[in-house]
């Protein structure tokens, strides 16, 4: 499991206009961390880089 407890998370700059439900994002090394804003110390997600960039292209798919 990644260490997240120095994570860097950050948020869209579009994620203000809808009502505070959002995403966050971290990167650290291999992985990346997605965790739901309004719950930061909730589970979070861990995907290698790979399978991140296989889940927003399906997302954009959408």
């Amino acid at each position: 499991m990644a260490d997240l407890s120095n994570a860097r998370w950050r948020k869209s700059s579009r994620s203000g206009s809808n009502g505070g439900e959002c995403v966050e994002l971290a990167t650290v090394p291999g992985t990346v961390a997605i965790r739901d804003s309004k719950d930061p110390q909730g589970p979070n997600l861990l995907l290698d880089r790979s399978s991140f960039r296989r889940f927003t292209a399906a997302i954009r798919a959408l």
